[in-house]
C-alpha cells in the first residue's frame, strides 16, 4: 500500500487555513492512502481547532515556535513514523494550487526522482514585484551552482519528498528548509526533478520575506554555510589560493624593486607576502582538517539514517485510511499530540 501524507506548517493559520485544506485531495492516481498532517508551530490563535474541524489526521504541535524550518522537520519525522511512503509539503496560505500534487508525485511514483520541487511561474506572478522576480531567478542560479541540481525554483516550499530522501534530510538553518535541503540532497546525490506547478492568489504577505534584504542576506548565509559542510576542503583551499596568490604579489613586488637596484627596502611588502603564504599554509591545513570532519559527519548521517530505517522497519503495519480508525502519530522530541480526528470535514473532499 503506498500512503501520501501531506504536510502543513503553520503558524497563526486560522484565517487561511481551512481555504487551503479544502482544496486538499483525499484520493489520487497511484496512491492508495491519503492523510493530512499540520504542524503546529507554537500558535495562540484557533489553527488547531480549525484543522479539527476540517478532519486533519495528524496534528503534532510545538510548545513554542521554533521556525519553519524545524516545523518541517517535525512534519518530516512524524509523517515518517504514521507509514508515509512520499511526503508532500505545502503552505497554509493556499499559495499552490493543490490539484498540481499529482504534477508532483509523478516523477516519484515512476522512480526518475527522490525529490520533486515545484517550480512556479515567477515571471507571470503578478503579486512578485520585478525586484523580487529577479532575486528569486538569482537565487534559484544559485542554488544550482552550489548543489549540481537543475532546480528552477530553489524557494519553493510546494515539494515531494520520497521516504528514502525523508530519512536522509537534517536541517541546519532555523530559518528556512527550502534552499538547505536542494544543496543537501544535491551534494548526496539524490535525483531531484522539478515540474511547472500553478500558483493561487496571494491571502496574506509572506512572513519569511520580511524584507528584500534580510531575505537575501539570510539566503547567502544558508547558502555558504551549507556549502562549506558539504564541501569544507573546496571552500577553505579556494582561501587558500586567494591568500597565497596575495602573498606571490607581495613578494614579486618586492624581488621587482630589489632587482631594480631601488633605494627603499620595501619592507612592507615582504611582511604582506609572508603574511600571505603564511595564511595559505594554515588555511590548506584548517582545509584538510575539515574535510576530515566532514567524513566523519557523512558517517554519522549513515548512522541516523539507518538508525530512522530500523526504527520505521519496527513499527506497526500502517493504519488504514479511515478516519474512524486514526491513531496519534508518534512525535519526535520537543512535540505533543493535540489529538487525531473524527470530527466531521468542514467541507466535502473531492477526488482529483
Amino acid at each position: 500500500m503506498t500512503k501520501l501524507i501531506i504536510q502543513i506548517p503553520c503558524y497563526n493559520e486560522e484565517q487561511t487555513l481551512e481555504i487551503a485544506l479544502r482544496q486538499l485531495p483525499r484520493s489520487l492516481p497511484g496512491i492508495d492512502c491519503v492523510e493530512w498532517l499540520i504542524i503546529d508551530d507554537g500558535s495562540t490563535d484557533r489553527t488547531v481547532e480549525v484543522a479539527r474541524a476540517c478532519g486533519v489526521d495528524h496534528i503534532v504541535s510545538h510548545p513554542r515556535n521554533l521556525g519553519l524550518a524545524r516545523a518541517f522537520m517535525t512534519g518530516l519525522e512524524a509523517a515518517l513514523k504514521a507509514g508515509a511512503d512520499i511526503i508532500v509539503n505545502t503552505d497554509a496560505d493556499n499559495q499552490y494550487e493543490a490539484s498540481d500534487i499529482p504534477k508532483l508525485l509523478e516523477p516519484i511514483l515512476q522512480q526518475r526522482a527522490e525529490l520533486v520541487i515545484g517550480a512556479r511561474p515567477i515571471s507571470t506572478t503578478e503579486h512578485f514585484s520585478p525586484i523580487k522576480k529577479l532575486l528569486q531567478k538569482f537565487g534559484s542560479w544559485v542554488v544550482r551552482q552550489a548543489s549540481g541540481t537543475a532546480v528552477d525554483d530553489a524557494p519553493s516550499g510546494f515539494r515531494a519528498i520520497s521516504r528514502t530522501a525523508a530519512t536522509r534530510l537534517v536541517v541546519f538553518n532555523r530559518y528556512t528548509y527550502t534552499l538547505e535541503t536542494i544543496i543537501q540532497a544535491g551534494r548526496q546525490g539524490m535525483a531531484i526533478a522539478s515540474v511547472p506547478i500553478r500558483t493561487n492568489e496571494d491571502l496574506r504577505p509572506s512572513r519569511l520575506v520580511k524584507s528584500i534584504r534580510s531575505y537575501v542576506q539570510r539566503s547567502l548565509q544558508t547558502i555558504l554555510r551549507i556549502s562549506v559542510i558539504y564541501s569544507p576542503g573546496r571552500f577553505f583551499a579556494a582561501l587558500a589560493v586567494l591568500a597565497g596568490l596575495a602573498g606571490v604579489f607581495f613578494m614579486g613586488r618586492f624581488g621587482w624593486f630589489f632587482l631594480q637596484g631601488a633605494e627603499d627596502s620595501h619592507v612592507p611588502s615582504v611582511v604582506l607576502g609572508l603574511a600571505g603564504m603564511g595564511a595559505a599554509l594554515l588555511l590548506a591545513i584548517v582545509g584538510i582538517l575539515a574535510d576530515l570532519l566532514a567524513v566523519n559527519r557523512k558517517l554519522l548521517e549513515d548512522v541516523r539514517r539507518r538508525l530512522i530505517e530500523l526504527s520505521l522497519d519496527g513499527a506497526a503495519s500502517k493504519p488504514p485510511c479511515d478516519a474512524t480508525q486514526r491513531v496519534a502519530s508518534p512525535l519526535p522530541a520537543d512535540t505533543k499530540a493535540t489529538g487525531s480526528n473524527t470530527q466531521t470535514p468542514c467541507s466535502p473532499k473531492q477526488p482529483l
